[in-house]
């Protein structure tokens, strides 16, 4: 299908994208045909946070895609609640192939599996729809549950992370009157030993 420009309702459109994202297939019917497609690129209008413009794929059924899918964290994990853990999410969305109408609109990790501290979960381990295959190795961590720090370590890492500022010394007009004051005085006096 080649490129053209379309119109389309903003809640339409709101309401259609809100409930598939850019991962899941929607029909668009255009000139009395229908098409499959993927809705990509969507631009906000970054005062009204409202959609402006979007690119819609037309795709064939019959070919495997390549695209990323989010990923939704649920549950919820015990090194965290009870023992202090850090939840590191490292992947937010992941990239898989599949054909069209094995696609998932996400890709579900049940953290409740994170029992203690350094547990984690790698893309080896992810309940994948039938059809659909993903592209990171698997031993890529999806998630993962960090000893909590001490006070000595977030101390140490705000110390690194944002070295602190040469204090400058703020002087009041009164201040800076009086230092300007005292500078003529001195020149004049130097002025008169000569």
């Amino acid at each position: 299908m080649p490129s053209r420009s379309i119109s389309v309702g903003y809640k339409d459109f709101e309401k259609v994208y809100r409930s598939a994202g850019e991962s899941t297939i929607v029909t668009l019917d255009c000139d009395g045909k229908t098409y499959n497609v993927l809705i990509h690129e969507v631009v906000q209008d970054p005062l009204k946070n409202i959609p402006t413009h979007a690119d819609f794929y037309a795709i064939r059924m019959d070919k495997e895609l390549k695209l990323k899918v989010p990923v939704e964290f649920i549950g919820e994990s015990f090194a965290v609640k009870s023992e202090g853990g850090i939840l590191v999410k490292v992947m937010q969305e992941i990239e898989v192939e599949a054909l069209p109408k094995d696609l998932p609109h996400s890709i579900v990790v049940d953290i409740s599996k994170l029992a203690t501290v350094n547990s984690r979960i790698s893309v080896g381990e992810l309940s994948l729809p039938a059809g659909v295959r993903v592209v990171a190795e698997a031993d890529d961590i999806v998630v993962l549950v960090e000893p909590p720090r001490s006070e000595e370590e977030l101390k140490a890492q705000l110390s690194t992370e944002a070295p602190e500022a040469p204090v400058e010394e703020v002087k009041t007009e009164k201040e800076l009157k009086t230092e300007e004051e005292a500078a003529k005085k001195a020149a004049l006096d130097a002025a008169e030993k000569d």
